[in-house]
């Protein structure tokens, strides 16, 4: 069914059904056989037809033009607007030069965004006196105007010799409608997948302002799983308002309907995980089924070490992530930690290798990284401080002074006990945490290990004397062999002398303010991220094949399913197509091979005749703890990274960043210059009269 009446192009209306025409239904039909066949036309039967039509066309001319004669005198309410319309349409020179000229500032935009030019030029300071110089924007305008654009050119010849040609107010207009116009193109792809999940990543400064980078995981219509980066949202101190301004942004601003959202997870330093925690609590009162999750893209280790409360831990988190970065600074710095490594590790030559290729990684990313950061502290002190005082001069004041700050703050006993102490209630998780970033078998049976793993930490929190005893002699022996002191933290040491009755010892007070709270909080954040939900929705993975073939395929998908019926397309007829999904893959044939992960099930060729299970599978499919299969899409968090990693603080902008990142996301650039001119300006208006006066030009 073809709707014709579009003033723009023929189209296919929303409730159109496509349909199947069987040309040959009719030779199986016996009462069709006898039906009258169609006459076949002579050339002169042709002709006489073709003449009778062109004769009644020439009889109607003259009636056709009394009633137009007539409906121009009186015309109809609807013709009257339409006329209007018409009138409204055409642009005047002036106002087709307007949208060219401003066609050309937003061409400028987007090329300083994708190759993240910043718009200020050189700073004051490094201009001479009495010297004007242009900043990056004035300065690729003039480019193009020398370049022969005839329109930039006519309009800079037009305006006054003191004004600024584009104001620092039209360009932040301008770049806002950039940055909205961009993320609408992935806002409209995830609002046709209907489902989707939010992920925040660290707090990152931008201009001096803090910001939290937010992506969106969903879909697409070609069944592949993606995370986009979709915007900054400013940082608030208090949590409630944050949560208030997040769901704001996200619903209002953004257009996209938390309705069905199902997922949520927030990757943040240690000083902001309970602020987020509160805004995920928020969300999940509203809409309970955006689960509250991990984020695949980090460590279960790494993750629980950032959101324990305790301001040791903090400091030695931020400790480890310096003395990683200082080593990566250049290969020399890295070499001169293999040659430390080599001299250790000559009785056992293989782990001296494994660290050496570690160190070359990001390894505090890992689930193993207290314990590979214990085993590398003694090369990574006496590579400090060889560094710190060598006598050949090798390391310039800056290297050498980093080294002397760094090797402080690593040969200090707070920082041995709070590693040794993460590393050994860690040890629990390590496994369970590895498996949640593993196939999805892997993640499927890591559900069921919840239990046992709350159940040891369970038993630690019990027998916690017993075990900190054990920590605290570790960390002493590391202490000793480092020629390290023993000592509590100065406040607490001046407490101790004003109190002459205090009987509190190095070991009661490590025990108190750091085993006990940092096993306590390690249970109770795993019960919150693991909730019934979360793993009622990781027991549905058995409906991928080959969790099914582990399982002999006896599951019972159907019952953890439940939470997502209202999302399902037939729910009524889920039992009956959850067992015709296991037949096919039990009776396959015996060079088929069982699909193991969800991207693979997504992309079978008859998944659309399992219609519950394909919406089961993209349900599942973006919850944050699942891992992206196809890296190719998990483009949006790799190029953050790399904008923030290339980009000065001072220099950056929240709408460029988009721009910079999404630098593949087609845009266009006439509902930019509409939009411009609809929100800033009118017809009578142009932009330049909101330019802004250069003194002393």
């Amino acid at each position: 069914m073809i709707c014709r009446t579009s003033p723009y192009r023929t189209v296919l209306r929303d409730n159109a059904i496509p349909t199947i025409f069987d040309l040959t239904s009719h030779l199986n039909n016996p009462h069709s056989r006898h039906r009258k066949r169609i006459k076949e036309l002579s050339e002169d039967e042709i002709r006489t037809l073709k003449q009778k039509k062109i004769d009644e066309t020439s009889e109607q001319e003259p009636k056709h033009k009394e009633i137009n004669n007539s409906n121009a005198q009186n015309p109809s309410a609807e013709e009257v607007g339409e006329e209007q319309d018409e009138d409204i349409l055409p642009l005047t020179l002036e106002e087709k030069e307007n949208k060219e000229y401003l066609k050309s500032l937003f061409e400028i935009l987007i090329l300083m965004g994708k190759q993240n030019i910043p718009l200020d030029g050189h700073e004051t300071d490094e201009i001479p006196e009495g010297l004007f110089t242009p900043d990056n924007f004035q300065a690729l305008l003039e480019c193009r105007i020398n370049s022969g654009e005839e329109v930039l050119r006519k309009r800079f010849e037009t305006t006054a010799v003191n004004t600024l040609f584009c104001s620092k107010t039209q360009q932040k207009q301008m770049l806002e409608i950039c940055e909205s116009c961009i993320r609408e193109e992935t806002l409209r792809e995830v609002r046709d997948s209907h489902f989707f999940s939010i992920i925040t990543d660290d707090v990152v400064d931008i201009a001096g302002e803090e910001h939290l980078p937010v992506l969106v995981r969903f879909v697409d219509e070609a069944h592949n799983l993606r995370e986009e980066f979709v915007g900054f949202l400013p940082y608030e101190a208090d949590a409630e308002i944050l949560a208030v301004k997040f769901h704001t942004t996200i619903t209002e601003k953004w257009g996209l309907n938390m309705e069905y959202c199902r997922g949520q997870a927030y990757i943040v330093s240690s000083g902001f995980s309970s602020k987020m925690k509160v805004v995920a609590s928020r969300l999940l009162e509203k809409y309970p089924q955006a689960i509250y999750t991990l984020c695949s893209s980090c460590a279960l280790n790494m993750w629980l070490a950032k959101s324990v409360p305790v301001m040791g831990v903090s400091v030695a988190l931020g400790t480890i992530e310096e003395v990683c970065s200082f080593f990566h600074r250049s290969p020399q710095l890295l070499l001169e930690l293999e040659n430390v490594i080599s001299l250790l590790f000559q009785n056992n030559e293989e782990r001296g290798k494994e660290l050496k290729e570690i160190c070359h990684s990001q390894w505090t990313g890992r689930h193993d990284a207290f314990e590979i950061l214990v085993d590398l502290l003694q090369a990574l002190v006496l590579c400090l401080d060889g560094i710190n005082s060598d006598t050949n001069v090798r390391w310039n004041n800056c290297i050498a002074g980093r080294a002397f700050v760094l090797c402080s703050a690593v040969t200090d006993f707070d920082f041995i006990v709070t590693i040794v102490v993460l590393k050994n209630v860690l040890s629990f998780t390590r496994a369970f945490g590895k498996n949640l970033q593993g196939q999805t078998s892997d993640v499927f049976f890591a559900a069921s290990s919840l239990t046992a793993v709350l159940h040891s930490l369970n038993e630690v929190m019990e027998n916690i004397e017993v075990y900190h005893e054990f920590w605290f002699e570790e960390a002493t022996n590391l202490a000793t062999k480092l020629d390290i002191q023993m000592k509590l933290p100065g406040k607490f040491r001046r407490a101790q002398h004003s109190n002459l009755e205090s009987q509190l010892t190095s070991e009661s007070y490590y025990k108190e303010t750091l085993s006990v709270p940092t096993v306590e909080h390690i249970i109770q954040e795993l019960k919150d991220i693991f909730s019934e939900q979360h793993l009622k929705a990781l027991k549905c993975l058995s409906l991928v094949p080959s969790v099914m073939g582990q399982l002999k395929f006896n599951t019972s998908e159907e019952h953890h399913a439940d939470m997502y019926r209202s999302d399902l397309p037939n729910p009524d007829t889920l039992s009956a197509e959850l067992h015709c999904w296991r037949i096919k893959w039990k009776h396959r044939g015996k060079d088929i091979e069982l699909p193991s992960t969800i991207y693979e099930a997504l992309h079978l060729p008859d998944i659309k005749f399992f219609p519950n299970v394909y919406a089961l599978l993209k349900v599942l499919c973006i919850l944050p703890v699942m891992k992206v299969e196809n890296e190719r899409y998990e483009n949006g968090r790799k190029r953050l990274k790399a904008y923030l990693r290339n980009t000065l603080t001072d220099q950056r902008s929240s709408n460029l960043a988009l721009l910079n990142i999404n630098f593949d996301i087609k845009h266009d650039l006439d509902l930019m210059v509409d939009t411009y001119i609809k929100l800033y300006t009118s017809k009578s208006k142009l932009p330049t009269d909101n330019s802004e006066t250069i003194e002393n030009t």
